[in-house]
């Protein structure tokens, strides 16, 4: 299986008595993980058993009692006031969302086996985990989220192990020439088009990674509208495809609301189900005069730029696009996702209009912060003295589609 930089997190917290619970949007490669986890602690001899809860028949037996699923492998271990028993039991449950009481099931097997029995579940939809984990778990479980690839990643997947050293030599030596450039720059308008789902990534053929694409849209979307009750099926598509016009926006929901016909209620509930089923993250402001900076508007990106173009139906590659600078903006979010907590990054705006696209902050009000640009050749920082004044600790530079240091973030 090709490398992910989660799993070396995932390995690590099979140490810990707490559950692993891995969300991420559908198709993003989650059960593939588990199946690793599953593999890695078979060969090291531990006891454990991997569970698809799509089995009717033992999601029936789950449902029926939380410790029948000691009936899947014939053994029942002490109980938690009992002591620890000698080895520990390992579930690697997929997809317990379809669990009536996923809540129930896990609260009741950590607090009766602790020491003695671990699961590590994937839940397809934070919708669901929202729903139904309710805070009973707290302390219980620990959560890690698989996005789509990052362009490391995508390069793995793709047989170039070669490509990603080279850049690293690259951002490291300003004067480093790489027989690799032009492919490194095929690669990434490849990436750029057609986004980081996995399989999307080991087709070759480009016609079939639209197709593959649109299927993601029009199944896998659609499915996540039905398990949230949309009823409006034409307006939450109709939505989707303004969201995916304006990437890199500030999102007006009542702007949006009088276009669709909607009231600002639904489009809240329409923007919710989408963050929650991985699709799109809001960016909160970062300010600290409240008077003169804060906007309660989010600013909107796709978790995935492939998807994205797929809902525009626009494949075009990046050069001949009008969209490029929002394509490469969305596609440098993405990659700060995977180095930071999602949380830490923040856009900055003023009431006079004034914007920074990212500030990140590594620690109390320290970081830094990033103009994107599709070329950096007319950047000036007088335009940002407003923001480097007020925010020393964050010094501000400027990336392009030429600053290979973007692909390794």
């Amino acid at each position: 299986m090709q490398y992910r930089t989660l799993y070396s997190k995932l390995e690590k917290h099979l140490q810990h008595k707490t559950y692993t619970i891995l969300t991420g949007a559908r198709q993003v490669g989650k059960t593939s993980l588990l199946k690793k986890l599953y593999y890695k602690l078979k060969d090291e001899s531990e006891i454990v058993h991997f569970i698809n809860l799509e089995s009717k028949e033992i999601l029936k037996l789950l449902d029926e009692r939380p410790d029948n699923v000691f009936n899947l492998i014939n053994i029942i271990p002490k109980k938690r006031l009992e002591g620890k028993t000698d080895k520990r039991i390992y579930f690697l449950i997929d997809e317990i969302q379809y669990l009536k009481d996923p809540t129930n099931f896990l609260k009741y097997l950590y607090d009766e086996y602790e020491y003695n029995v671990k699961i590590i579940a994937t839940g397809s939809s934070a919708f669901y985990i929202d729903n139904k984990f309710s805070d009973s778990l707290a302390g219980r479980k620990r959560i890690f989220q698989l996005y789509p690839l990052s362009f490391n990643e995508f390069l793995e997947f793709k047989n170039h192990q070669e490509i990603n050293e080279e850049i690293g030599n690259i951002v490291s030596e300003p004067n480093y020439h790489s027989q690799y450039g032009l492919n490194i720059n095929k690669l990434f308008n490849e990436y750029l088009v057609f986004g980081g789902y996995p399989e999307i990534v080991l087709e070759k053929d480009f016609e079939e990674k639209k197709w593959l694409l649109n299927e993601l849209k029009n199944s896998y979307l659609r499915k996540d509208i039905t398990d949230a009750g949309i009823e409006k099926e034409h307006k939450f598509m109709m939505m989707v495809k303004i969201y995916a016009s304006q990437i890199g926006n500030i999102v007006n929901k009542n702007e949006i609301a009088n276009t669709i016909g909607l009231d600002n209620k639904t489009v809240e509930k329409y923007s919710h189900v989408l963050e929650k089923s991985f699709h799109i993250d809001l960016l909160k402001p970062y300010y600290r005069n409240v008077r003169k900076e804060l906007t309660k508007m989010p600013k909107l990106f796709f978790n995935d730029v492939g998807l994205r173009n797929a809902i525009l139906n626009k494949f075009e590659f990046p050069f001949y696009r009008d969209d490029k600078g929002a394509l490469l903006e969305n596609f440098i979010y993405n990659q700060l996702r995977h180095k930071h907590d999602p949380y830490s990054i923040k856009y900055w705006r003023t009431t006079e209009q004034n914007e920074v696209d990212f500030v990140i902050e590594e620690s109390f009000e320290q970081g830094y912060a990033l103009e994107v640009k599709w070329k950096c050749e007319n950047f000036s920082n007088k335009k940002y003295k407003k923001f480097e004044n007020a925010y020393p600790n964050f010094p501000l530079s400027c990336l392009d589609s030429t600053n290979k240091e973007i692909l390794i973030y």
